[in-house]
């Protein structure tokens, strides 16, 4: 189990609208994460106008906690979701938590909050990861070639994923938080966060959804759909 200098409390959120089918995987990738790392990690899921079973299976988790909203905004259900994190550290100095965030159907790795602890101990504030898919059923076949011809996985890489970002709680506040924004939220809080310590690093790849119904207009899965025509 990984021992972090500097990092009390690590904050996971996730936001969901409808993801009953995908939310399971999510939440079991991000547990067996929580358990690499020697201190507490409050995984919040934060449910965004769901009219399926996502919340149920939020539920059926005994230690990840849930924030309800009704902003139909992926940005705003994220800042939700961290707020959350925020009183569940209360006490605890906004730099020594450490605040991590994906999306409902994707996958993190084993060592994904292990290796963002490390990094952080090393003096990184914000670190930018990247995604990989591996199921491209749903897309004519030139997609996934066409996507791998334009995406670098690579360290100092220019891409930016909701799926796979983390800063420090200090970080995060000086940079006013997650913007409202239906997409792209991700890009407008590390632009905010551009003055802090970043690394871009592809060494903590998330698996992520290829499907073709994606539930943020205008993100991953229409840039999917764009580079097919």
């Amino acid at each position: 189990m990984a021992v972090t200098a500097g990092i009390d409390v690590v904050g996971v959120v996730v936001p969901a609208r409808n993801e009953e089918l995908l939310l399971p995987g999510c939440l079991d990738a991000i547990e067996a994460a929580a358990a690499a790392v020697a201190v507490p990690v409050h995984i919040v899921v934060a449910l965004d106008r769901c009219s399926d079973a996502s919340a149920a299976i939020v539920a059926s988790y005994p230690s990840i906690h849930k924030v309800e909203t009704d902003a139909g905004n992926v940005g705003a259900a994220r800042g939700q979701g961290v707020d959350h994190v925020l009183r569940l550290a209360c006490g605890t100095p906004a730099d020594r938590i450490w605040l991590a965030t994906t999306d409902a159907d994707s996958v993190v790795p084993p060592d994904w909050l292990s290796q963002q602890l490390g990094l952080a101990g090393r003096g990184w504030e914000v670190v930018v990861g990247t995604v990989i898919v591996d199921d491209w059923s749903d897309h004519p076949p030139e997609t996934g070639p066409l996507w791998h011809a334009s995406y670098r996985s690579v360290e100092h890489h220019p891409h930016v994923h909701g799926a796979n970002l983390g800063c420090s709680a200090a970080a995060y506040l000086d940079a006013g938080g997650w913007a409202p924004l239906e997409t792209d939220e991700d890009v407008a809080l590390l632009a905010a966060l551009a003055h802090r310590k970043v690394i871009r690093t592809a060494t903590l790849p998330v698996v992520t959804s290829a499907r073709r119904d994606p539930r943020a207009v205008g993100g991953f899965g229409d840039t999917l759909r764009e580079l097919a025509g």
